[in-house]
């Protein structure tokens, strides 16, 4: 004969059971939304940027304020993805920690990052969402104002950063292997003040910053097109990241209906009569 107590206990074991079995589906179900438990944090968009920040990426080394490009988009990618302004949470990085292969602490980061194919060895990237030109930068009264052609570039004394695409477009794109090489971008702009070099390289919006800012005695003499062996900026992922397909998604539909466009033009916009040098 089959006791009440046996009773009872087949019953908390089935009720466990089925506990169990709807616990994936309860996951499931959390997917793509801001409980998504794949988050770094389940209940908010953890975001890593530089520290600091600087315009026109971001304004006001203020991430939070949604001023600029970069951030900007940001929060248009959060809307479209179903978080709210405020649950949107940034994390300070170098730009050494974003590119070195590793665990990230938090789920995709931001920093004018270029797409390579050595970066995604080691990185993941969401799709391409900018593909700046290149802008090159002089001090009054240097050749580089009367450049009409890469030859005519390539009789300058040019400066770069190592390691960065900024130098490899000079060697890929324009034929330049003898560039000065620095460390940081700084030096390379102390260069060029005192004489030792006459030109630099700089993706249009950080020359805009640069000439506006860092270096206001300098200009943009002229633009280039953009270099087909970087890819552009992509948002970045710690390897393997799941949450890439539905960021992807929500990029695409900003894209697709001309927010990331709206972006450009308001923060990323040149002088429109800047001569463009092709060949």
């Amino acid at each position: 004969m089959t006791s009440v107590f046996d009773l009872a206990r087949g019953t908390t074991l089935a009720l466990a059971a089925a506990l169990l079995t709807a616990l994936p589906f309860a996951a499931d179900a959390q997917e793509r939304t801001p409980q998504d438990p794949r988050l770094f944090t389940p209940g908010q968009l953890t975001v890593g940027t530089g520290d600091p920040v600087y315009p026109p990426w971001m304004m006001n080394n203020d991430p939070a304020g949604g001023e600029g490009f970069e951030n900007g988009l940001v929060y248009a990618l959060a809307e479209e993805m179903g978080f709210t302004p405020d649950q949107v949470v940034w994390v300070g990085q170098t730009f050494d920690q974003a590119i070195a292969p590793g665990a990230k602490p938090y789920d995709f980061g931001i920093q004018q990052i270029s797409v390579t194919e050595a970066r995604a060895e080691i990185v993941t990237f969401s799709q391409v969402y900018y593909q700046p030109q290149k802008a090159v930068i002089a001090l009054p009264g240097t050749a580089a104002e009367t450049a009409t052609s890469f030859e005519d570039l390539r009789s300058l004394r040019w400066g770069a950063v190592i390691g960065t695409t900024d130098n490899d477009y000079l060697v890929n794109v324009l034929g330049i292997d003898d560039a000065a090489i620095y460390n940081e971008q700084v030096d390379v702009f102390q260069a060029m003040q005192a004489g030792q070099i006459d030109v630099t390289l700089a993706a249009l919006p950080t020359a805009l910053f640069v000439t506006a800012v860092q270096v206001p005695d300098a200009g943009i003499v002229a633009l280039l097109p953009a270099d087909e062996n970087d890819r552009g900026h992509g948002l970045l992922f710690e390897f393997g990241n799941p949450l890439v397909d539905w960021v992807d998604e929500a990029l695409t539909a900003l894209i697709e209906r001309g927010t990331v466009d709206e972006l450009v033009a308001t923060w990323l916009v040149a002088d429109p009569d800047l001569p463009i040098i092709t060949e």
